[in-house]
């Protein structure tokens, strides 16, 4: 059992008692997307979890256009601080964003019953506060995003969802700095997001899996003898690597390189394009045998991320125009997202492959590829912002770069690793150690459990329990 008796025994009990707390409603989320980001992932575990406890999780995805997709975007990057880049928060936005959420009503308002519990996702759900109050349902807002010192920028994004928001029930931030001064502090509660240590994404994989995982795929050189590798889907099925030969951009490392490994979404924010430079002008002179994999999603398998094209085509750009024996030591990885199992367990051989695991993001909601790295014992080297900082304490889970923007000094922190060994393997026992005590599920759906007793002042003595949980679609 992985949770010691005393986690354990906590969990059942307050399964028990959200069992009663909501035996006679639905607890319904609201995302943009089903796939391809950590909302998504944090969310089908929950679903799962939570179902499984006999309490009526689910899930809905609004319906949105491009045009939507952008102006959301454009608001995650000002609640990061991001500058404007000339497109602008306005009348025409507001416009826009409220007919497509007002298209998506229809549907949600006939699920809905009064009494229920809606969970709102980040800023493409905001718009839905009001109507869900007019059903009679609890609302909760909850942000994934944010970033610790407020900016014109962050002020510009705020502005845009402060009437849609401001009359929510409760609120929840990963990061009590993320909270916005208009927000009524006993209405907020801080909940860090959490992984499933038993996901396709992060179970256990020995060398020889991995091995085969990443030969299967391409992603290291040499096809391997033995048969493709089968896995666990989330239905319960059985799923086998296919053989994949052109998700990187050249040829593969050697199989015996060591890795620099980086997986993010193909965002600005995320700064592979600084990874990139950064190894490129100072790792590859002072090694030999140290490759650079920076691994993002397929961009046609994230639909509510409209930027993702153009980071993964200014990326490319960038490793064209780098010297020969430089471009051969640095790789971009799309993986597939035609197959999210699949995905999953390509992105957890490379993380376990991986010799040291980095994220230089500029600003971070959170980070859950830096917890995911952590709970394979990776030694992880990121940038001091964010949530990334409810994780590693420098020094002892891993190193944190105070400037993201100091390639240099990015680079002076990564040589550290990649030169002492001993140092590395520490921190990565010290950051695994640290997701077991903090970020995995359970602290998690107990928060959850606690907000919504808050939230509904009273314990129903009914019971139910329903079965399997899949995100539904609104139209």
């Amino acid at each position: 059992m992985l949770l010691p008796a005393e986690r354990w025994f906590r969990l059942k009990e307050k399964a028990a008692h959200a069992r009663d707390l909501l035996s006679d409603r639905v607890v319904w989320n609201v995302s943009a997307t089903a796939e391809g980001g950590g909302v998504a992932e944090m969310l089908h575990t929950l679903l799962a979890y939570g179902r499984g406890a006999g309490v009526d999780l689910r899930w809905l995805v609004l319906d949105g256009d491009p045009e939507f997709f952008a102006i959301t975007k454009r608001i995650h990057n000002a609640l990061h601080g991001a500058e404007d880049d000339g497109h602008r928060l306005g009348a025409a936005e507001h416009e826009h964003y409220e007919r497509v959420l007002r298209g998506n009503l229809a549907e949600l308002t006939t699920l809905v019953r009064p009494g229920d519990i809606v969970l709102l996702h980040d800023p493409q759900t905001a718009g839905f506060v009001e109507a869900m109050h007019a059903v009679g349902a609890h609302v909760v807002w909850r942000c994934h995003i944010g970033r610790d010192d407020p900016t014109a920028a962050t002020a510009r994004g705020w502005d845009f969802l402060r009437g849609y928001l401001q009359d929510a029930d409760a609120f929840v931030f990963s990061r009590r700095a993320y909270v916005p001064t208009w927000v009524v502090s006993d209405r907020v509660r801080a909940i860090a997001p959490s992984i499933d240590p038993f996901s396709t994404k992060n179970r256990d994989l020995d060398d020889v899996e991995v091995d085969t995982v990443l030969r299967q795929v391409g992603l290291i050189a040499g096809r391997d003898a033995s048969p493709s590798l089968e896995f666990t889907r989330r239905d319960g099925t059985t799923g086998v690597v296919r053989r994949h030969t052109h998700l990187l951009s050249g040829p593969p490392p050697p199989a015996d390189a060591r890795l620099v490994v980086q997986v993010s979404r193909w965002d600005l924010l995320k700064d592979m394009a600084g990874v990139l430079s950064a190894f490129a002008d100072f790792i590859v002179p002072a090694t030999s045998d140290v490759h650079l994999i920076l691994a993002g999603p397929a961009v046609a398998g994230v639909s509510d991320d409209p930027e993702g094209a153009q980071v993964l085509a200014a990326c490319r750009a960038a490793w064209a125009r780098l010297p020969d024996p430089v471009r051969a030591r640095c790789h971009l990885a799309c993986i597939p997202m035609d197959d999210v199992d699949e995905n999953a367990i390509i992105v957890n051989a490379l993380q376990r492959r991986a010799t040291v695991v980095v994220q230089k993001s500029l600003q971070e909601g959170f980070g859950l590829t830096v917890t995911e790295a952590m709970w394979k014992s990776r030694p992880m080297l990121a940038s001091a912002v964010g949530g990334i900082q409810e994780q590693i304490v420098d020094g002892r889970e891993g190193l944190l770069l105070t400037d993201p923007r100091d390639l240099p000094g990015f680079a002076a922190r990564l040589q550290m690793l990649l030169d002492d060994p001993a140092m590395a393997e520490h921190l990565g026992r010290a950051g695994h150690q640290r997701v077991e005590d903090d970020f995995i599920g359970d602290r998690h759906l107990i928060q959850l459990v606690d907000l919504f007793e808050d939230l509904l002042g009273a314990v129903p003595t009914a019971a139910s329990g329903l079965t399997t949980a899949r995100p539904g679609r609104l139209s």
